[in-house]
C-alpha cells in the first residue's frame, strides 16, 4: 500500500466572515439586507445572498448522503457555473475548500474543512476548489444547484484515475498527484 502524507484538518464553524474566499453564505445568516415583498405588507421579505451564475441550463439534484470515511482524495472547481449545496431537514454538514486559484491543483496550504449546522447552505465562488460535502449524521438530504453541463464532464472520467475534465469540470484526484490525504474528525 502506498503511504501518503496525511494533514490533519482542524473543522471550524462555518460564517459569512470565515468563507467568503470560497463564496457566500445561503440562509438567515447571510449578510445582506431583506426587503419586503410589496404584495404581502412586509408579512414575506426577501433576500440576495448570493449571485448564481451558469452557462448552461441549471439542475436542481437531491443528494442523500451517509456517513463516509472524512479524508479527501478529490478536489473539483467548477468553470462556467457558482455551484451551491443547500441542506434540508436542518440536518450539518462538512465542506472542504480551497480558495480559486490559477494553478493546475489547489493550494494545499490554503485548504480548509467547514462545518455548516443545516440553517443555511453555500454558493462557491467560480473556480472555489472542493469535494463533495461530507454527512455528520446518516440520512443528511442536500439539494444541490448545478449546471447540467457538469453531469457530463463527470462522465466523462478517466476509467484509471477517475479525475474528470470538460468544460465545466475539472476534477483531480490530491492523493495521487500530491502524495497528501486530507482528513479530519467527523463529529456532531
Amino acid at each position: 500500500m502506498d503511504e501518503h502524507t496525511i494533514i490533519s484538518l482542524t473543522v471550524e464553524e462555518a460564517t459569512a466572515e470565515n468563507t467568503a474566499a470560497f463564496g457566500d453564505i445561503v440562509g438567515r445568516q447571510a449578510p445582506v439586507e431583506p426587503v419586503s415583498v410589496d404584495f404581502y405588507k412586509g408579512a414575506v421579505r426577501m433576500s440576495y445572498p448570493t449571485r448564481f451564475t451558469s452557462e448552461h441550463p441549471v439542475e436542481m439534484t437531491l443528494a442523500q448522503m451517509t456517513r463516509r470515511e472524512p479524508e479527501v482524495r478529490y478536489m473539483e472547481r467548477h468553470f462556467q457555473h457558482t455551484q451551491a449545496f443547500l441542506p434540508l431537514g436542518g440536518k450539518p454538514f462538512i465542506a472542504v475548500m480551497a480558495p480559486p486559484s490559477e494553478g493546475e491543483l489547489p493550494d494545499l496550504s490554503k485548504v480548509r474543512a467547514f462545518r455548516f449546522d443545516g440553517t443555511a447552505g453555500f454558493a462557491l465562488h467560480l473556480g472555489t476548489w472542493h469535494e463533495f460535502p461530507f454527512a455528520i449524521e446518516d440520512d443528511t438530504d442536500i439539494v444541490v444547484v448545478l449546471s447540467s453541463q457538469t453531469g457530463y464532464d463527470l462522465k466523462a472520467k478517466d476509467a484509471e484515475t477517475e479525475e474528470a475534465h470538460g468544460p465545466d469540470l475539472d476534477k483531480k484526484d490530491i492523493v495521487a498527484r500530491t502524495g497528501n490525504v486530507f482528513r479530519f474528525e467527523l463529529t456532531e
